[in-house]
């Protein structure tokens, strides 16, 4: 008789799992919305290379992101010595570390999506409203937002289930520490290394149910009302 998985060993998991790609997807709208506007707004040199850099993280190994995450972030990295020696904070082995990768991996689909979004707007609708008095932030919350709406909405819902899925960068920086920092894919990871081949297929159905559900509604999201 096959046991099955107990829900400590399922449902801790998909909550963390849940939490961590909230949290990363709402860190990685805001700063894709904000950067995605400003590189289709502005003319700079170096202008593409920042784009590219803005891109990276979807090219480079989750491996080494996570390596340069450990050097920022870690207890004697830039930012995480700062980070401590002045307010006590780790992120090493912790969720919000876990937050922070799956935030950098998943940000280049909202930034790609919100970037060819702001630059499909009408610029017309933008100097109309101006125009009419309206300061640019204005201008940007009652004009461009609601008309490149859809695009950053594609993003965000792929850069949730990017989060999601999320694994190399996570297990470096928030390690696999269960009902702390072992997602669902870690989960997986660490089933099949201890050769709970039940638990890991369980994991396995739970997580692609998961994600086609999330692809179902940012589909039925998306559609144009008159589509059928």
């Amino acid at each position: 008789m096959i046991d099955m998985p107990t829900s400590q060993e399922v449902l801790v998991p998909l909550i963390l799992t849940l939490k961590v790609a909230g949290w990363a997807t709402v860190l990685a709208t805001a700063a894709g919305i904000t950067i995605a506007f400003a590189i289709a707004r502005l003319r700079f040199p170096g202008r593409e290379m920042v784009d590219a850099m803005m891109m990276l993280p979807m090219v480079m190994p989750p491996t080494v992101l996570g390596y340069y995450l450990l050097v920022l972030v870690g207890r004697r990295g830039i930012i995480g010595e700062w980070l401590y020696d002045k307010f006590g904070i780790t992120l090493i082995f912790t969720w919000q570390g876990a937050v922070i990768a799956a935030a950098i991996v998943a940000f280049p689909l909202v930034y790609k999506g919100a970037r060819a979004a702001f630059e499909g707007v009408e610029r017309q609708y933008e100097q109309a409203a101006r125009v009419l008095g309206n300061s640019e932030f204005e201008v940007f919350l009652r004009v461009t937002l609601p008309l490149a709406w859809r695009g950053i909405l594609a993003g965000a819902m792929l850069a949730f289930a990017r989060a999601m899925g999320e694994f190399g960068a996570t297990l470096m920086v928030a390690g696999s520490l269960p009902g702390r920092t072992q997602t669902l894919s870690i989960a997986v990871y660490e089933a099949v290394q201890a050769g709970k081949d039940n638990i890991a297929n369980f994991l396995v159905f739970v997580t692609s149910i998961v994600c086609i559900s999330i692809l179902l509604a940012s589909g039925r999201l998306l559609r144009p009302h008159h589509a059928v």
